[in-house]
């Protein structure tokens, strides 16, 4: 949860046929479904599913090249949104977990003047930095840096949960380049709405804007494959009661805009006509981040 330094701080449902009539996919046996390889008829679920001239292949008949007529590299498999499918499905989660981690380290050691430097101002006076400090000030950089910082072990260590349980499943959907850009715009949405709703002397940080993004492209994401969305849901309405009881701790304003640009970026990922996949996909984040530059200028000239 974002805070003000000082402050405290696979899932599976019913298909929509009997549970005993379907089997379950052959890489991901938890996954029931009613669709099979044409090649080698083994069941695969929709993230394993590749598209061929008829039907639809599993992973391993595209990458071999069984009977396709062409080389194994001309279609590769995918994820649900396109993605490709990697030998690591949780490479980019584990990079932000090692980054967000570091910098924590970074910060015990340097202390409050290195946290003063990149957490989110609006602006205000500063006498140990020099002077007038904050994003109204040119210093633009603060919307992305204060997503990598922590108010306190309890703080990083709530965040770093949450994104280990929710980015992982989240990026072997996506693929690792969706599952990124989702990351960070939402992250800049909850930055933005920050910047713009909160007081300007207030310094913020955490990378909750993301986690909340994050939150909201799953439950896009389950809602797509008929999953049972109790338990995300649930997990979020606990999150947002924490966000609104606690408001003058907890920067509600980051977990509100990244809750939002993520169900926004995360519908475009997992519903996006397949002839334009990529064009929708980043297309949506191009319009997040549109609106998150927006929001910055518009604050901008007010504080200026």
């Amino acid at each position: 949860m974002d805070q003000a330094p000082g402050s405290p701080h696979g899932p599976q449902g019913p298909g929509p046929q009997d549970a005993h009539s379907l089997p379950g996919c052959y890489r991901h046996p938890d996954r029931e479904t009613g669709v099979r390889c044409t090649r080698c008829e083994r069941p695969i679920c929709p993230e394993c599913m590749v598209n061929a001239s008829v039907g639809f292949q599993c992973p391993e008949c595209v990458r071999t090249g069984s009977g396709t007529g062409h080389a194994p590299d001309a279609s590769r498999p995918r994820t649900l949104a396109g993605g490709t499918v990697s030998s690591d499905p949780r490479l980019v989660t584990k990079v932000l977990l090692g980054i967000n981690l570091l910098v924590f380290l970074v910060q015990l050691s340097l202390g409050d003047d290195f946290t003063d430097r990149f957490d989110l101002l609006g602006r205000a006076y500063v006498p140990w930095l020099g002077g007038l400090e904050g994003v109204a000030e040119g210093q633009w950089y603060r919307l992305l840096t204060a997503m990598f910082l922590h108010g306190s072990y309890m703080h990083i260590a709530f965040n770093m949960l949450s994104l280990w349980w929710i980015g992982g499943p989240l990026e072997a959907a996506l693929g690792r380049a969706r599952y990124l850009a989702l990351y960070l715009v939402s992250g800049l949405a909850g930055s933005a709405l920050t910047y713009l709703l909160d007081e300007p002397n207030q310094p913020s940080l955490g990378a909750s804007g993301a986690i909340f993004g994050l939150f909201g492209a799953t439950a896009v994401l389950m809602r797509r494959l008929r999953y049972d969305m109790r338990p995300v849901i649930i997990l979020l309405v606990i999150n947002l009661i924490f966000t609104i009881g606690w408001h003058n701790t907890i920067a509600w304003e980051a977990h509100i805009g990244g809750l939002v640009g993520g169900v926004l970026i995360g519908y475009a990922m997992v519903h996006a006509p397949r002839e334009r996949r990529a064009l929708v996909q980043y297309g949506a984040c191009a319009l997040v981040l549109a609106a998150v530059v927006v929001l910055t200028v518009i604050r901008t000239v007010q504080l200026t």
